[in-house]
């Protein structure tokens, strides 16, 4: 009975719908006992100017117990948009190293409930997800300390099924026993969010059943913004990689792991720009998602460029500065 009327309640809300003036007062009591069923967990959106991304996934969390925002100073109306859909907001100065945004605020925000969830602003949950938070809190994690949840991208107006599919992130998690794994100990110019780090929690995890939509990229014009900018992440990655030889803690995905031993052991060979889009396009079958699917690999294929020559004018630059002594 629970879940029928979440679901009927999520279904509503989810459409956009909102109480009028005329709306009666039975109807309000109704509410008002569906505000009582709300899930006890946190969720958690970074910001800086989403103001077209906010009301659709705001909407898509309206089941959450708790909503908090942390912005970076939008000038785009962004704030006001959380707070009219009754999120907290929370500003957030960047330092320019570390902590980044979503690490800062798991360690600073005062959450009321032990379960945290990590949305971005370009991401939404379906509607089913409520239930699955709902069971998930009930039964205390089924003695799992984090889950990881899946997502699908869109791309040029279409769902990629090959194409960067699966794509596995943690993101629901035990508030006191996960953070995010630090990869970089410089400056990265990425902007003041977390880029491809990962959370890692204590103790085992699950996978969950409801599958994230990721609007990352409504041009190609942002894929081009953002890679541009991420590029320059995994340039200083590369470089302190190859200054200390370490990694961060293991993460608990099987394949987040394996990709990772794989982009490692393919910085060693030549060619990787035309390596990463067959990648792309033939090993994670990008081809069968059509001409969307070539040109999402060929724009992968473009970032791996700009990310080794940033690595070696990084290195280059830092190979000519003179040493000082300690």
């Amino acid at each position: 009975m629970f879940s029928e009327a979440l679901r009927s309640f999520l279904f509503e809300g989810a459409h956009g719908c909102a109480l009028s003036q005329g709306r009666t007062q039975s109807s309000a009591n109704q509410m008002g006992a569906m505000s009582s069923l709300l899930i006890p967990v946190s969720i958690l959106i970074p910001i800086r100017n989403e103001a077209s991304n906010l009301p659709r996934c705001l909407a898509s969390v309206a089941w959450a117990d708790e909503v908090i925002v942390v912005d970076s100073a939008s000038t785009d109306g962004s704030q006001r948009i959380a707070e009219s859909a009754g999120a907290k907001v929370v500003q957030f100065a960047f330092s320019g190293t570390w902590p980044k945004k979503k690490n800062w605020a798991l360690d600073t925000v005062p959450f009321r409930n032990e379960w945290v969830f990590i949305l971005d602003a370009d991401e939404v949950l379906p509607s089913g997800a409520a239930v699955e938070f709902g069971a998930v809190v009930a039964g205390n994690g089924s003695g799992h300390n984090g889950f990881w949840i899946n997502r699908r991208f869109m791309f040029m107006g279409k769902w990629l099924r090959h194409a960067y599919y699966p794509n596995w992130n943690l993101r629901l998690f035990r508030h006191r026993l996960g953070r995010y794994e630090r990869l970089i100990q410089g400056a990265t110019q990425s902007g003041d969010n977390e880029v491809h780090e990962h959370i890692v929690v204590e103790g085992t995890t699950g996978r969950l059943k409801s599958e994230m939509d990721h609007y990352a990229f409504p041009s190609i014009d942002v894929f081009v913004e953002k890679h541009n900018r991420y590029s320059n992440w995994e340039a200083q990655l590369a470089y302190e990689r190859g200054l200390r030889k370490q990694e961060a803690g293991a993460l608990q995905s099987s394949e987040v792991r394996s990709r990772r031993i794989l982009k490692r052991w393919a910085s060693r060979l030549p060619f990787r720009p035309s390596l990463r889009f067959l990648y792309v396009y033939l090993f994670q079958r990008g081809f069968l998602d059509g001409k969307e699917g070539y040109i999402f690999a060929r724009l992968h294929g473009i970032y791996e460029f700009l990310a080794n020559a940033k690595t070696a004018e990084l290195r280059s630059i830092k190979a000519k500065r003179p040493s000082i002594a300690p």
